[in-house]
């Protein structure tokens, strides 16, 4: 590859943590990113297993504890409002469903952009409209930019990924639904959670949940309901909000007011769940990492470890590959792929689990919640939150030491 130049699309935290590391191995990188800046807030995110080992290893460990939220654990209430079943944060040793180190998705995008943005281009407000590829290069058109020549372009942008579109083919080729749907928003109103992160279902798949955020006052609301296809206009945020509330007219719990403080969040968001399932993840100089290329959804609780060991796997084989990207791409399959495999085996119950349909499926589940820590019950849900490190990390030589000053940079 004599061209080192490298495109990346996405500025979230795969495509931030494959920036440093790609810049550690001597790239020139070029980050685009359809948001005007970075994207702030979000929900919180776990960082756990061989995830926890990268940020260390990129020397960001220590901030990234300063910034996580302080939870005691994972509650399911009832319609008043009573817990029915719980595990604290420290079960599993700290791997529970929630972690030992929350973070905000958004935290820890910023975190990684600001030791990135010294020595890598941004082209913010922007994104990839077409891919031709010749045997030197890709020329990359955009939205507003100017076209540019980039040796590989990586595609770091998500379930919805543009490149993935345009390397791969059409999103209904690529992601597997899970016919669940999920609106994500912030609330400013005390809910008094007691620093738990508490879940709300009731009969019908309707799943309600709050959990503290990092700032006093704040809450991190969701509101998921089970549902085949959607079909609904992205920009039209008030028709969405519509749309939810119609779907959670009359729930109980404090859902009532999460519909009210919905209206006015600043960072309201719906989406699907789906799995990203591909053979590979590479397409001539085009190649995949984090949710655009293996996404394995929220109810694993493993999408910040895949992108963050996906990307370091990644920019470790391109730089031990001697200028062919063919390699490097072969090499990051067979790294990750056992991983991904394992990953995205969802817990036990799946969707239905996540969302049950019936009073009896719900009073079932919370009372096998009551028994994780005992037999058979505690074996199958270890097994599940020990995928988070089910990876031996390689240590490649032309990464060693990059962490080392990492905390100074930005």
């Amino acid at each position: 590859m004599r061209n080192t130049d490298i495109l990346i699309s996405g500025a979230g935290i795969g495509g931030a943590a494959l920036a440093y590391w790609l810049r550690a191995a001597g790239f020139a990188v070029t980050v685009v990113e359809r948001a005007p800046e970075p994207r702030p807030g979000g929900q919180t995110v776990d960082l756990r297993g061989a995830g926890r080992t990268v940020i260390t290893r990129m020397g960001l460990m220590d901030r990234a504890r300063e910034l996580s939220v302080d939870q005691r654990g994972f509650a399911y209430v009832n319609g008043s409002g009573r817990i029915t079943a719980r595990m604290p944060a420290d079960s599993f040793g700290g791997e529970g469903i929630v972690s030992e180190i929350e973070i905000l998705r958004g935290d820890l995008a910023r975190l990684l952009y600001d030791v990135t943005v010294p020595d890598t281009e941004y082209l913010f407000d922007d994104t990839v409209t077409g891919l031709d590829e010749d045997d030197d290069g890709v020329t990359v058109t955009f939205e507003k930019a100017a076209p540019r020549r980039f040796g590989l372009v990586v595609g770091a942008d998500g379930l919805h990924s543009a490149v993935r579109a345009l390397a791969f083919g059409p999103e209904r080729d690529c992601v597997r639904p899970l016919n669940v749907h999920t609106a994500w928003f912030t609330v400013t109103e005390d809910l008094g959670l007691d620093g738990w992160m508490q879940m709300y279902n009731e009969p019908g798949g309707l799943v309600a949940s709050a959990r503290p955020g990092r700032l006093p006052g704040e809450t991190k609301a969701g509101l998921s309901f089970r549902s085949g296809p959607l079909t609904y206009d992205r920009r039209d945020i008030p028709a969405q909000q519509d749309l939810v509330a119609r779907r959670f007219a009359g729930a109980g719990w404090e859902v009532p007011r999460l519909l009210k403080a919905m209206r006015t969040a600043p960072d309201f968001f719906l989406d699907s769940m789906g799995q990203v399932r591909l053979d590979h993840w590479s397409r001539g100089r085009a190649v995949l990492v984090g949710d655009a290329g293996y996404c394995a959804t929220p109810l694993t609780g493993l999408g910040t470890s895949l992108a963050l060991v996906g990307a370091y796997v990644l920019a470790g084989e391109l730089a031990s590959a001697d200028g062919d990207h063919r390699i490097a791409f072969r090499k990051y399959d067979e790294v990750m792929r056992p991983y991904v495999d394992q990953a995205q085996q969802l817990p036990p119950g799946g969707a239905s689990g996540y969302a049950p349909s019936s009073a009896l499926v719900i009073a079932l589940r919370n009372l096998s919640m009551r028994a994780m820590n005992h037999w058979p019950v505690k074996n199958l849900m270890t097994a599940q939150f020990a995928k988070a490190g089910g990876i031996a990390l390689p240590e490649y030589e032309r990464l060693a030491g990059a962490g080392s000053g990492a905390t100074g940079r930005g």
